[in-house]
């Protein structure tokens, strides 16, 4: 059963990432919407002044959740020869394919 780690390292990046695609889109979209009208100009005013920084910020979180989820770590189970195993000449190194 995968724990909430593992959960949280296959779901951050596709957020994040979708995240940052649609600040990126409503950065695309704002200004046909303020020539059709549907947009005012306070309101142009408002979201023009956050939202690029917003996209690139989401951008760089979505960039970073992936590298985070997709790095290995790697364990040895008698680190250091100190060991209960009975055997600690023995080295076993763990990794996690997550």
């Amino acid at each position: 059963m995968p724990t909430p780690a593992d959960r949280l390292r296959r779901l951050l990046p596709s957020s994040m990432t979708g995240l940052a695609g649609a600040a990126c889109a409503a950065c695309c979209i704002l200004p046909p919407l303020l020539a059709a009208g549907v947009l005012g100009g306070a309101g142009w005013a408002a979201v023009n002044r956050f939202l690029p920084g917003v996209a690139v910020a989401l951008a760089v979180l979505a960039g970073l959740s992936w590298w985070w989820a997709t790095k290995r770590r790697h364990t040895t189970g008698c680190a250091g020869g100190n060991c209960s195993c009975g055997q600690p000449d023995q080295v076993v190194t763990l990794r996690s394919d997550a």
